[in-house]
């Protein structure tokens, strides 16, 4: 029988058990943040350089979780590394499987503790160098590499004193009617693992409890080991809790995260005593019986070598998988409707795909112009659609380049400068849309006209149905002189201190942002529907005995 109610805590047991929590935890922190202020950029261009393959990024997670010792600070790496198009979703699911290997690490450390080593000749005077070099490094690099190398003491004087407390509470503590022979009684152990991991939101500490409390006799060998995979599982609260709010990207790699822990958790409680087995006859083999945390430990990195070993197979699929989840608005918007590999092939198809799809980039412009003027500016949405137009105007400019290595018509070759400066002309009007949502507007009757125009011109304007030139025009240049005179108005008033300078140079520079929207943005509209020919006007049309260089291209798009 369980006889929890016989526990006999006394306040000094309860204090070491906290205490020995608490010097864990603040280790861990500190030698994060010690060895990446140590290491400054260094890790991340570590990481950077290491993950172009899945395999290669399983060998950066593993290597630098075990040195910072934070799987979280490897994760968050990689989710930066795949917002910018550095990493893809396969190669970051390379990285997860690693970090989750890496932090097996910290069981291995607990395990040195546990060979009856004397803390004291080793963890004091690395605290005592440590706060040394931090003293004296001020802002330097030394002080970041004292705080980490105190934080290693701490690490192993917290172990010691959670050692300590463990073996006291072993008298008290009779956990025989949990049996680990059932489903049930594993089921609570692991139940056990997973609460001390959401509780301190740290597997490592979940983890070192486990290996003290197996060492000081609480647990048997079975039931530590459902806890360290409860531990393992409870890491995905951290992340589960991370991606509210966050990118689509970092939502993936959260779930990848979740996936690789469940499934390995999972595979290790059905193969137990299967791995137990092997655990305790390879300890056989290295003369390590009767070390309950090196069990554990290598327990602990057996079953996370086997869950990268199942999962290798499906990477590819679960990369795919999560890429069609979480998709953001910007990330919509910004996939091509008309250009893809079908369309390179053939360069009269090639362009008027680009033609087409410039029509939606000027269309996204306008939106971001319409909510630019709003008195309430929607900052997220002008992000999603300054972010979609960027994306598009890549795409379109890498279609160019194909384009340009390949045999064209003479009427091709003529279209394609037309082509590049209309993405630059349409680049300027979302950074003007976008420089004018954060600056500040000022309600002036001097400038009410002006802006009420533009917002009719905007509002009514719908370029992927086509424009009527020769109808829009005037209104452009109604606003043009509108421009000019809200413009004039404002000098007037401000030399006539009316309205202090700093206001003045304000609304002067919130007036040349739209300005700049509408001028640019109708330039692009007229290039795109006046200068480039769509696939029924190629036809018949001679082939350019050279492909042209992009040198013109880009001296007509500067312009």
């Amino acid at each position: 029988m369980l006889r929890l109610m016989d526990l006999n805590l006394s306040l000094a047991e309860l204090g070491a058990l906290l205490g020995g929590l608490g010097l864990f935890l603040l280790a861990v922190s500190m030698i994060t943040d010690g060895l990446r202020l140590a290491a400054g950029n260094a890790l991340r261009d570590l990481l950077g350089r290491w993950t172009r393959t899945p395999l290669r990024g399983i060998g950066s997670g593993m290597l630098i979780t075990a040195i910072v010792q934070s799987s979280s600070a490897v994760t968050v790496a990689t989710i930066g590394f795949v917002n910018a198009n550095l990493l893809t979703m396969q190669q970051a699911l390379g990285v997860v499987y690693g970090a989750n290997i890496g932090t097996t690490m910290t069981g291995w450390l607990v395990a040195a503790v546990g060979f009856k080593i004397k803390v004291e000749l080793f963890a004091l005077p690395m605290v005592g160098a440590g706060m040394v070099l931090r003293l004296t490094g001020a802002a330097t690099r030394r002080a970041a590499i004292g705080e980490a190398l105190a934080g290693f003491g701490l690490f192993f004087i917290g172990i010691d004193v959670l050692r300590g407390a463990f073996e006291g509470l072993a008298q008290g503590i009779d956990l025989a009617g949990i049996g680990t022979q059932t489903i049930g009684g594993l089921a609570l152990f692991v139940l056990a693992g997973f609460f001390m991991t959401l509780v301190t939101q740290s597997s490592s500490a979940a983890i070192a409890i486990t290996l003290t409390a197996a060492t000081g006799g609480v647990v048997t060998l079975p039931a530590a080991a459902a806890m360290v995979i409860g531990a393992n599982v409870g890491t995905t609260s951290t992340a589960v809790l991370a991606i509210i709010g966050a990118t689509p990207n970092a939502k993936r790699v959260a779930s990848a995260h979740v996936v690789f822990n469940v499934a390995t958790g999972t595979v290790a409680l059905l193969l137990l005593p299967m791995m137990l087995w092997l655990v305790d006859n390879t300890g056989r083999l290295l003369n390590l019986e009767g070390a309950p945390a090196v069990a554990l430990a290598l327990f602990h990195t057996l079953f996370n070598v086997l869950g990268v070993v199942l999962m290798w197979p499906f990477t590819a699929r679960l990369a795919a998988f999560l890429q069609r989840r979480f998709t953001s608005t910007a990330e919509l918007l910004e996939r091509p409707r008309f250009i893809d590999a079908t369309t390179r092939g053939t360069p009269g198809v090639a362009l008027d795909a680009m033609r087409l799809e410039l029509r939606r980039v000027v269309e996204l412009v306008r939106r971001m112009g319409a909510a630019a003027l709003e008195v309430q500016v929607d900052s997220r949405q002008l992000g999603d659609l300054h972010q979609a137009v960027t994306a598009l105007i890549t795409r379109i400019d890498d279609s160019v380049t194909h384009i340009e290595r390949s045999r064209m018509t003479h009427t091709i070759s003529q279209a394609l400068p037309a082509v590049l400066r209309a993405t630059h002309q349409l680049r300027e009007a979302a950074d003007a849309a976008l420089a004018a949502s954060r600056a500040t507007k000022l309600a002036m009757p001097q400038t009410a006209s002006y802006y009420t125009g533009v917002a009719v011109l905007l509002a009514g304007w719908r370029p992927e149905e086509g424009t009527n030139f020769e109808a829009l025009q005037p209104q452009v240049d109604q606003l043009t002189a509108a421009y000019q005179a809200a413009r004039d108005a404002v000098l007037e008033v401000a030399a006539e201190g009316q309205l202090p300078a700093p206001q003045a140079h304000a609304v002067l520079e919130h007036l040349r942002y739209i300005s700049r929207l509408v001028e640019q943005l109708f330039k692009a509209a007229r290039s795109i529907d006046t200068r480039l020919p769509a696939v029924t006007e190629l036809k018949g049309d001679a082939p350019a005995d050279v492909a042209p260089t992009s040198a013109p291209a880009a001296t007509e798009a500067s312009s």
